[in-house]
């Protein structure tokens, strides 16, 4: 067996999968592991987890003091299947063509591929991912694949039963196919022709060593080409998956769920690896989905909304990111946060960090934080993502205003930390919760005043007078907003409701919200001119 199922908590899933290789591949002098994807849109997050999964076994492999190469396939030989919402539809003249030749909507990059190539590997390198990229297209023009298509070629009908040995006779008949017409006329490739630059060609013969025939169905023009000469053909991908194991030497490599279902892509090209190339498939460990809340509507690659890595990377630090994914085994769903629910993911992350100084963590768990951060790197006492989201506004989110403030407060926090999220807090808010930002308003709310009543103005003429008559300490601005509103005598219960509806007469008046931050933490930092201005009624 060479698919992984992850139980064993007593390590990391890493580590797990990391011994199946060595078990499986005792004797190799380097160790190779992949992953890759297809650039014909936003490379997003739920991909980014064939890297996490892939990279977080090469490093356990480097543990064991082996010669690990980790590489990342860009697909983009692949044709252009369809036009997203980002492009016009003038290229829909480009449908069947490979991902490389179709030019970038944006003109900024050589091509369609290359856009969100370069968005991914800008993201890597914030990751601190070193990944040894390989670019299909390149491959494949170089020749270096040529002999391995004529090997191909030539198991071309022993590749055609392993397809018809994975379908079931309902599939067959709902897809018109006879199995010894298909053997009889299956070609495990696919051919950008010469006239149109398109895959929609019809191969008509091949003569057993480097020529093909075929007709261009677009200009149904009859040609020749010869393989080692002119590079337009290129294997169907379960061969091709097969062929790059063998070119690559690959020990592991990820794949969706999709993949990893019985009958699946891997199952498929673990036959043909073995039987048409003679290897061992590589290990192969699936891995779930990932959900993500807090965006509003819903998140589709093809409807060019997915959320990248480089996205998350607004708001999520590259450490903690590489946690979310690593923490867990493939085979488990996360979700990823974009609503005040990574307020706990960063709690959780920071209280991680300090029982692995306290060496409180299990194996697995203290493995899943030393893959995640580089050694050393931790930090020493970071502020916490909702207390940075508050300092923020009132700093408007100048770093060095941010920390005056927090010495105001007496409290001491890491600067890295504090530069790390301060901008994180702020893309976080103003990008995807505004609706839970504050900013004082520039003048008196008098809308807010006409509805106000004889008594809450005159508490809040009580606030004004004891904000201007001197400095307060964070202690008595507590006090006493809490005292103003209570009456003498008055039931508890009744007592929080007048509180409350005060509260809510200050939030109003200063940001013209029913709610906002920590009413005497803001009162003490904020400016007292520009609070006093706007509580003088």
């Amino acid at each position: 067996m060479s698919k992984i199922i992850m139980e064993d908590n007593s390590q990391h899933w890493s580590r797990t999968i990391a011994k199946s290789v060595l078990k499986r591949f005792p004797r190799r002098k380097v160790y190779v592991c992949a992953a890759g994807i297809t650039p014909s849109g936003t490379v997003h997050f739920g991909n980014f987890r064939d890297v996490m999964t892939s990279l977080a076994v090469a490093k356990q492999l480097q543990r064991e003091d082996k010669k690990v190469r980790f590489i990342f396939s860009w697909d983009d030989f692949d044709r252009f299947r369809r036009v997203p919402p980002e492009a016009d539809g003038s290229f829909k003249k480009y449908i069947g063509a490979p991902l490389s030749s179709v030019p970038d909507p944006g003109g900024k990059y050589n091509s369609w591929a290359e856009r969100f190539e370069k968005e991914f590997e800008r993201a890597m390198v914030e990751l601190g991912i070193n990944l040894e990229y390989r670019y299909q297209t390149k491959e494949y023009k170089s020749g270096r694949y040529d002999q391995f298509i004529i090997q191909a070629l030539n198991s071309r009908q022993k590749i055609a039963k392993i397809l018809l040995s994975f379908m079931s006779d309902k599939a067959k008949r709902e897809k018109g196919i006879d199995p010894k017409e298909f053997i009889k006329n299956y070609y495990p490739i696919s051919i950008y022709s010469r006239f149109s630059g398109k895959d929609s060609v019809k191969i008509l013969a091949y003569d057993g060593r480097t020529k093909i025939r075929y007709q261009c169905l677009k200009t149904n023009r009859i040609d020749e080409v010869d393989i080692t000469k002119e590079h337009i053909v290129k294997l169907a991908w379960k061969t091709d998956w097969a062929m790059r194991w063998m070119a690559e030497g690959v020990v592991f490599e990820p794949g969706g769920a999709d993949h990893a279902s019985p009958g699946g892509s891997y199952d498929v090209s673990k036959v043909i690896a073995r039987e048409v190339f003679g290897i061992r498939a590589p290990v192969f460990a699936g891995y779930q989905f990932i959900g993500l809340r807090g965006l509003k509507g819903k998140m589709s690659s093809s409807k060019g909304n997915a959320v990248s890595p480089l996205q998350l990377l607004e708001i999520y630090e590259p450490s903690l990111l590489k946690w979310m994914y690593l923490r867990r085994s493939p085979s488990s769903v996360f979700t990823l946060a974009f609503d005040s629910e990574i307020y706990r993911q960063y709690d959780e992350f920071d209280s991680e960090v300090e029982r692995y100084k306290q060496n409180a963590l299990n194996l697995e768990r203290r493995q899943a934080l030393e893959l995640s951060i580089e050694k050393g790197k931790f930090y020493k006492h970071p502020i916490p993502f909702r207390q940075v989201v508050a300092l923020g506004q009132i700093a408007q989110w100048d770093q060095e205003k941010t920390i005056r403030l927090l010495g105001k407060l007496g409290i001491t926090y890491d600067k890295e930390s504090v530069r790390s999220r301060l901008k994180r807090a702020k893309n976080w808010l103003q990008r995807y919760n505004p609706e839970q930002g504050f900013s004082l308003l520039g003048n008196l709310n008098q809308e807010y005043l006409k509805k106000m009543s004889p008594k809450s103005i005159e508490q809040i003429r009580k606030l004004r007078k004891r904000i201007e008559t001197g400095i307060l300490s964070l202690e008595e601005l507590k006090k006493i907003l809490y005292e103003i509103p209570k009456e003498p005598g008055l039931d508890p219960k009744k007592n929080t409701l007048s509180q409350r509806a005060f509260f809510k007469d200050i939030y109003n008046l200063l940001f013209g919200k029913d709610k906002g931050p920590r009413l005497a933490t803001f009162l003490w930092l904020a400016d007292r001119e520009k609070i006093l201005k706007l509580l003088d009624i």
